[in-house]
């Protein structure tokens, strides 16, 4: 567990020095900027995912308001992805950061509701990702700290969150597995890592964007959960979609 929680802090950050790519121009970095969208589509997939459990009658109509604020967080992180690795502003720490940070908190926040049997609080996850932004901006290797300590939390919590509750179980192995690969590809070809070439297309931090993106995908289905036994259909070998047991 903290072996996987280090090495997403590490995929994850882009400080000066860091990242591997070599560009030039307006997109810094442009395969890694290029592969930030994946984040985008990924918000928007974990929209269409919650409109299609809706009309499946596995949740009331309409996205769910939890699905469409972690589709928000996940699509912001393409975002300032794209900011950073793009024109690499003097705000681009802040802009790469939040929206990473409020996505680890948000996935925290929403398992230790969910084994606390209580609902989630915006302020659980809000609170201190806001409470970072001027660390971001004023010491950002202290930020990442505090970011790799967030990192940690989640991946404890929807791990604890999967043992107590089996039907979860799956899919949130799955998240964790492709986030994990994703994690050791980054943190291999950062700069001075052993898969780093800068000249190449081929960038390793790009493809942890893709499978970063993907396991937050994956996850979707799992937020909102508030775990507990329920039907899980694993008698007929078909899992039931955790979209069922949103909260109202």
């Amino acid at each position: 567990m903290a072996m996987l929680a280090s090495a997403l802090a590490q995929a994850a950050s882009t400080r000066t020095g860091h990242a591997c790519e070599e560009g030039a121009g307006f997109l810094h970095e442009p395969v890694s900027a290029v592969t930030s969208l994946a984040f985008v589509v990924a918000g928007g997939l974990v929209i269409i995912d919650g409109l299609r459990a809706a009309r499946a009658g596995n949740s009331p109509p309409g996205a769910h308001p939890g699905t469409v604020a972690y589709a928000a967080l996940v699509a912001g992180i393409g975002v300032g992805s794209v900011i950073q690795h793009g024109p690499d502003p003097a705000w681009s720490d802040v802009a790469h950061d939040l929206p990473l940070v409020a996505t680890l908190a948000f996935v925290a926040a929403d398992s230790a509701a969910a084994l606390a049997g209580r609902r989630r609080a915006w302020w659980w996850w809000a609170a201190p990702s806001i409470a970072l932004v001027p660390v971001m901006a004023a010491a950002p290797e202290a930020a990442d700290a505090a970011q790799a300590g967030i990192a940690t939390a989640a991946v404890a919590l929807t791990l604890a969150r999967a043992c107590a509750t089996p039907r979860l179980r799956r899919r949130i192995t799955a998240s964790m597995g492709v986030l994990g690969i994703g994690a050791a590809i980054g943190a291999l070809t950062r700069a001075g890592g052993p898969w780093c070439v800068p000249e190449s297309v081929w960038q390793g931090h790009g493809a942890w964007h893709v499978l970063a993106a993907a396991a937050l995908v994956v996850l979707a289905p799992v937020i909102g959960d508030p775990g507990g036994p329920g039907p899980t259909g694993d008698q007929q070998g078909v899992e039931a979609s955790p979209a069922r047991w949103w909260p109202a």
